[in-house]
């Protein structure tokens, strides 16, 4: 017998609800927090990443260690809506983050690393994903930089879902968060008469670890409740084609909010031989677009009506181009599918061929590099 403790259905979904509700406290105290360090930190902190290849190896370098594209986009969320970083410093950290989450499903190909066949599998399904992200990049990046491309069809969203029959939005999320919110920054600058930076630096370590444990907790959860249900239906049913296929990804990243997880999940079915890449790759694409959910609730915390219209929904806008870059990318590569599953296999027999240099290119694409390159373009 396991000494887990297995708890009922909708105690799961309860819990899954307090989890979520503690999570977009802590975004909203990032934005507080920050707000309260002053606009000579803000200055700073701008100057820093008005470099759009810095913020985007940023994006890359902290997605990769803390192995979640959902939290590294909820926190710039925080900080966009803070006002404390601009928008066209924000987007490409958020296309950064959506690189550095497929470190997760690299990580997990090693576990196959002493099967041959089974590695090479695995590691072309999750490099899949990596050259999907790449070539996006290459085709994105630039065109956001000229032309902002994706930070223009994100505020047209942004205007469309704030203002839909020109009636003004107010983010119920905001109404039951704020009680709490504006509770502990009474507490802190008022009852305890501490000095605004202190407070700032008090509920940004507060704000962090709240929204790390509950992720963590909220990902378990939610895994727990679909994912065995899933996979008895999910070769049969459906991964049929690339319509169920891409739908199933989406769905099921939006309620688990783990990309990470779920594209892992089919990286070991790819692996054992339950699933063949064409049929992986646009369950990938989907996850990619379901992990954005994440992104956006969190956003509808930072929305603040007594800000400037540019900051009351710069952190909304700053979601909306998280799903804007996938969907551009899903727009182009699904139907070119070919081009990232070939890159993929010549790429998955080459590193069964030669591990060690698999092991190079995962610690240097992700940290090495990434690293060298946010000093170097400071």
């Amino acid at each position: 017998m396991s000494g887990k403790l297995r708890l009922p259905s909708p105690a799961k979904i309860l819990i899954a609800l307090a989890l979520l509700y503690i999570f977009l406290i802590g975004i909203k105290f990032i934005s507080i927090s920050f707000g309260l360090f002053g606009s000579g930190f803000a200055e700073q902190f701008v100057i820093i990443y008005s470099n759009p290849f810095c913020g985007l190896f940023t994006g890359i370098l902290v997605t990769s260690l803390v192995q979640s594209s959902s939290a590294t986009t909820s926190l710039i969320v925080g900080l966009a809506g803070s006002g404390l970083l601009p928008l066209e410093s924000a987007i490409p950290m958020v296309i950064g983050a959506n690189m550095g989450s497929t470190i997760t499903s690299l990580l997990v190909s090693f576990t196959f690393i002493t099967r041959k066949e089974d590695f090479r599998r695995a590691f072309t399904a999750a490099t899949m994903h990596d050259f999907f992200n790449v070539f996006t990049i290459l085709v994105f990046f630039p065109l956001e930089m000229f032309f902002h491309i994706i930070e223009k069809s994100a505020l047209f969203l942004t205007d469309i879902f704030q203002n839909v029959g020109g009636i003004a939005f107010t983010s119920p999320v905001k109404m039951i968060i704020d009680p709490v919110t504006k509770s502990a920054q009474h507490l802190l600058l008022d009852t305890f008469g501490i000095s605004d930076v202190l407070a700032s630096i008090i509920l940004l370590i507060v704000a962090i670890l709240i929204v790390v444990f509950s992720l963590i907790y909220l990902v378990k959860t939610m895994r727990s409740l679909v994912i065995n249900t899933t996979e008895k239906v999910i070769d049969r049913l459906l991964f049929r084609n690339t319509f169920t296929a891409f739908t199933l990804g989406m769905l099921l990243t939006a309620v688990i909010q783990s990309s990470a997880v779920t594209v892992s999940m089919v990286v070991g079915m790819v692996a054992a031989g339950f699933l063949d890449l064409n049929r992986a790759y646009p369950f990938t694409l989907g996850a990619n677009i379901g992990t954005t959910i994440t992104a956006l609730l969190a956003s509808l915390v930072t929305l603040n009506s007594e800000s400037g219209a540019a900051v009351n929904t710069i952190g909304l806008t700053v979601a909306l181009s998280h799903l804007v870059f996938n969907i551009y990318g899903t727009m182009i590569f699904l139907p070119l599918r070919k081009v990232p599953i070939f890159c993929a296999t010549k790429f998955g027999q080459f590193a069964s061929e030669f591990k060690v240099l698999a092991v190079i290119f995962v610690i240097c694409g992700f940290y090495v590099v990434p690293l060298a390159l946010i000093f170097l373009t400071r």
